[in-house]
């Protein structure tokens, strides 16, 4: 048997290699994907959504908030966030425009809850978050 084929088929398997890997480092992933795990992207809070600016803006003057959980402490089970003690972290809604509910969007704030020390959002329920910069 000729042994062109072999060759052919490993010259497919690098080519096919090569694409994925080109396809990776070209970004074709989403963001969320892309960021290591412990250490969050960054958004600056002009580029929020105007949602997420008015919570920001509701936290800073301490309220009021819109939903009763507002303000309850973010637990960081899944440790996306640098970890801290108990307490630390406190979650905040984003209202989602045409949901009933209180949707996926959120901003946790680290610190007094009257003058955080850092902010994060994630429009994802937790899976990602971003570090808002000021």
């Amino acid at each position: 048997m000729p042994t062109w084929p072999v060759a052919a088929r490993r010259a497919c398997s690098a080519f096919a290699l090569a694409a994925v890997a080109l396809w990776l480092v070209a970004g074709a992933l989403p963001l969320h994907a892309r960021e290591r795990p412990g250490i969050p992207g960054e958004i600056a809070a002009d580029r929020l959504p105007p949602q997420a600016r008015d919570t920001l803006a509701r936290i800073r003057a301490g309220g009021p908030f819109r939903f009763e959980r507002d303000g309850v402490t973010f637990g960081n089970r899944e440790r996306r966030l640098p970890a801290h003690k108990r307490g630390y972290y406190h979650e905040y809604t984003v209202v989602t425009p045409g949901l009933r509910t209180r949707g996926a969007r959120r901003i946790i704030c680290g610190g007094s809850r009257s003058a955080p020390d850092i902010c994060y959002y994630t429009d994802d329920h937790y899976r990602t978050f971003r570090r808002i910069r000021e």
